[in-house]
């Protein structure tokens, strides 16, 4: 029976739904807590390069792609995407992949030709605006290929490049080579050059040990051989673009020689 005045309890189940709330919070979040590490990593790489520390700059490139690389794919496995993630990224790489290695590039190597490298990195930085631009508005219906050189990959031949001949271009003739490095890439990102993507890439971590072992010899390697690993990374994914640029044309023009030739046979 109940009586007056008697207090009544009840128990509400709230503090599990809270908890639940607030671990998907933390999980929409996360993705974003990477790209800021990225913008800070980008934030670093600009310090040490005006301090002239070129040599502690440029690795911090090289971790900006890496936490780049994660908080898209993060984004994705957790199906936390949203339209304010793509604009802080966009942010986020102009900052890591475009000022960042201008400065770099300019304390570097670029002082010696004056106003013309002040000039050249300005070219490079409005590139790498072009190209995360283009990549927010243009839909690319496969998966496999980026059109133009992501700045990820350009700003990280910067770095890595930086990183093998940490001493720098002191006499203007051999500067203009440091012109070249930066020239070349910022043409890259605007063009229309097709590069490929790492998303669809698979290693067959899930069918055994084999993509295993190659990542434990890769890691192996890394820390043996820094210096040499980043740059033969960098400089064979820059030359991966054209390397595939003539195989597709060389395929179409056998393509086209075929086409002639069927037309030709049923002609006679």
């Amino acid at each position: 029976m109940k009586h007056k005045g008697q207090p009544q309890f009840k128990l509400h189940a709230v503090s599990r739904g809270y908890d639940r709330r607030g671990i998907r919070r933390g999980v929409a979040l996360l993705p974003s807590l990477f790209t800021l590490a990225n913008l800070f990593c980008g934030w670093a790489c600009v310090v040490h390069a005006m301090r002239g520390e070129v040599a502690t700059a440029a690795p911090f490139i090289g971790f900006a792609v890496v936490l780049d690389m994660l908080d898209g794919r993060i984004a994705r496995m957790t199906g936390t995407t949203s339209d304010f993630g793509v604009q802080l990224d966009s942010l986020a790489d102009l900052i890591s992949f475009g000022m960042a290695p201008a400065v770099l590039a300019f304390q570097w190597g670029l002082i010696p030709l004056g106003r013309i490298g002040w000039a050249v990195g300005f070219v490079y930085l409005t590139a790498a605006a072009l190209r995360l631009a283009r990549f927010n508005i243009q839909g690319n219906a496969d998966k496999r290929y980026f059109i133009g050189l992501p700045s990820p990959a350009a700003a990280g031949l910067v770095a890595a490049t930086v990183f093998y001949f940490p001493d720098g271009l002191q006499a203007k003739p051999i500067a203009w080579l440091g012109m070249v490095m930066m020239i070349v890439p910022a043409l890259l990102m605007v063009s229309t050059i097709r590069f490929q993507s790492f998303k669809t890439f698979d290693l067959g971590m899930r069918r055994g040990w084999r993509g295993l072992f190659l990542v434990a010899a890769f890691i192996a390697l890394l820390v043996s051989y820094p210096h040499e690993v980043l740059i033969a990374m960098a400089y064979a994914y820059f030359a991966s673009g054209f390397i595939g640029e003539l195989m597709g044309r060389s395929r179409k023009a056998g393509d086209v020689e075929r086409v002639d030739t069927h037309r030709a046979q049923d002609a006679g």
